[in-house]
């Protein structure tokens, strides 16, 4: 699918927090020139050092077309960042003695309680295994509501009992057993707050934490009153169109709710740093501050995620939620940190490379220090050779593409992490220590990956070419056809039709979870356009081999989309995946 083209800001306009010109520099030309490869429409970013903010920069504008520019002071959702924000209020009240740690949540919670299981039977969900993904919950997150739509109550999102979009929240495994992200369980949270102090979310936030560490740009509230929305950015989903009516409503508050402005995440970072350090107690102590930034389990905190450790520890989140992303990184020993928000979703590596800028650019302990080595030259016809789809890991394709006689990774229909040719069928990430190998069969064509990566070898087989260079075939047989075209409209309509089509594997049945597929709710048409065996490259779809992979162009009353379908040797499907070209 063609993406829209966004005009970014030029360097002259962008903005400080003081609103005054300057001269762009280094941070500047590598920001613009990440955000214009990316077709980002709008960037914010505040940057920590010693312990206080020292810049806050804004690039590009809130809509597409003709948005205004961005500001300091624009407001972007928060995504899951909103959960460490709202972990500080729940941990402000476990030191009051409201809330507990460790105690059943059903004796706190009193509007609702969490159905028993067998999973608790011998150990109870708790506050601490909310914060810190480890209570067994289902639900990893909140798709938001059309701010045209009706909205649930809290207690109707954690039924998943209609009007919500999202099952209801349940335990599927013992406490404590395995992580397990789940916003879920920071919904269960939200209810608890609100249970002990009798106070409605937002208000209860904004008089606890965010007014006393100086978040006094920041809200829970869903929607925003007028005024505040007059100051939000427009979401823009990866295909560059605006999200309807800009943004969506989120009554999962503490899981995905807060609108905020990058120097305001970064308040938030300097009060747990402050409060670790003890230096600060706004919100929580000390002691409190340290068990926040304590692994529970594989590197989550109660709140935040935890990397490296002594001088170079980090405690960091990201975000998404429809049409934006938001990424929080901060030292907890050395008082730096940066917050990175952008008005689009955007699957690249871009925001974790500004980031990395930035650690580079200040020092911090754990700044990347990779160096790519030299480059060897290498031929248009042995780069475009690479050009296709791969299965970098078990279900996420990656793509290869060529621009202007170099071989990127593509995001979203985008150039993204740059390879560079280093020996004979040998490529390096100019950006990371990562390379790989590439394999052939005994006629020459390319097969694979032999990936290195942190010392270790895999390989990552090669799905096919992309769309543009299809060979068209017509030779489908007619009981394939058929049966394809029934699981994708199935998927469009979810529930009994999902549950009673016949051609799909029963794990993939399961696992599509019978709710409808967006994408195909409308489809018009399917045109076959060719097909790969892949048999014997090991790809494996919903616990089942894939066979072959069918492309086909998938009309819908919003347009045309590409479309990769999974078999097995059967002719069962498998999967389905929508392709970004």
């Amino acid at each position: 699918m063609r993406l829209t083209t966004r005009l970014l800001l030029p360097l002259s306009a962008l903005l400080l927090a003081s609103g005054s010109a300057r001269a762009p520099d280094d941070l500047d030309n590598f920001v613009t020139e990440q955000i214009t490869r990316r077709h980002v429409a709008g960037l914010s970013l505040a940057i920590v050092q010693d312990g206080r903010i020292i810049e806050a920069r804004a690039y590009g504008v809130t809509d597409e077309p003709g948005g205004k520019p961005v500001s300091t002071t624009t407001l972007f959702q928060a995504g899951s960042v909103s959960k460490s924000v709202a972990a500080l209020g729940a941990l402000h009240l476990v030191e009051k003695g409201t809330l507990a740690l460790d105690t059943d949540v059903n004796s706190t919670l009193k509007t609702w309680k969490l159905p028993s299981s067998p999973f608790t039977a011998a150990k109870p969900v708790t506050l601490r295994g909310l914060l810190s993904h480890t209570a067994g919950l289902t639900v990893h997150g909140f798709p938001g509501y059309d701010k045209d739509s009706v909205v649930p109550t809290l207690v109707q999102v954690l039924d998943g009992a209609r009007p919500a979009n999202t099952p209801a929240i349940r335990n599927d495994t013992v406490p404590g057993a395995r992580w397990n992200y789940s916003g879920g369980g920071y919904t269960i949270m939200q209810q608890m707050v609100v249970d002990v102090t009798g106070q409605r979310f937002p208000v209860y936030m904004q008089q606890t934490v965010l007014n006393p560490i100086g978040m006094t740009s920041s809200s829970y509230e869903q929607p925003l009153a007028p005024a505040r929305a007059a100051l939000t950015a427009a979401g823009h989903y990866q295909d560059g169109k605006l999200v309807h009516g800009r943004s969506h409503v989120y009554p999962e508050m503490a899981a995905a709710g807060l609108w905020t402005t990058p120097s305001d995440l970064a308040r938030f970072a300097i009060e747990v740093q402050q409060a670790y350090h003890g230096t600060s107690s706004k919100v929580i102590s000390q002691s409190m501050a340290r068990q926040m930034l304590t692994n529970q389990k594989d590197n989550d905190g109660l709140g935040v995620f935890l990397q490296d450790t002594r001088r170079a520890m980090r405690f960091n989140h990201n975000g998404r939620d429809e049409g934006f992303d938001a990424e929080m990184t901060a030292t907890a020993e050395t008082g730096q940190g940066v917050v990175i928000m952008i008005n689009a979703n955007d699957d690249s590596r871009m925001v974790g490379r500004i980031r990395d800028f930035v650690a580079r650019k200040y020092h911090w302990p754990s700044a990347p220090a990779y160096v790519a080595p030299p480059a060897i030259s290498a031929t248009p016809a042995q780069l475009h050779a690479l050009t296709g789809r791969y299965e970098w890991s078990n279900n996420n394709m990656l793509a290869f593409v060529t621009q202007a006689g170099r071989l990127y990774t593509s995001a979203g229909g985008h150039p993204d992490e740059e390879f560079i040719p280093v020996g004979p069928d040998r490529f390096n990430s100019v950006e990371r220590n990562i390379g790989f190998t590439v394999t052939h069969d005994a006629t020459g064509a390319v097969t694979g990956l032999k990936l290195s990566q942190g010392g270790k070898e895999r390989i990552v087989p090669r799905i096919g070419p992309l769309f543009a260079d299809l060979a068209p075939q017509h030779d489908l047989d007619a009981a394939v056809a058929s049966r394809v075209e029934a699981v994708v409209r199935a998927l469009g309509k979810g529930g009994d039709a999902l549950a009673s089509v016949q051609g799909i594997t029963a794990t993939a049945r399961k696992d599509f979870g019978g709710r409808p597929w967006p994408p195909a709710a409308d489809v018009q048409r399917l045109t076959f356009v060719s097909a790969q065996d892949i048999s014997t490259r090991g790809v494996e779809r919903h616990d089942s081999k894939v066979a072959r992979v069918l492309y086909y162009r998938m009309q819908t009353a919003g347009g045309e989309r590409l479309l990769l379908v999974h078999l097995t040797s059967d002719g069962l499907v498998t999967d389905v995946d929508l392709l970004d070209e």
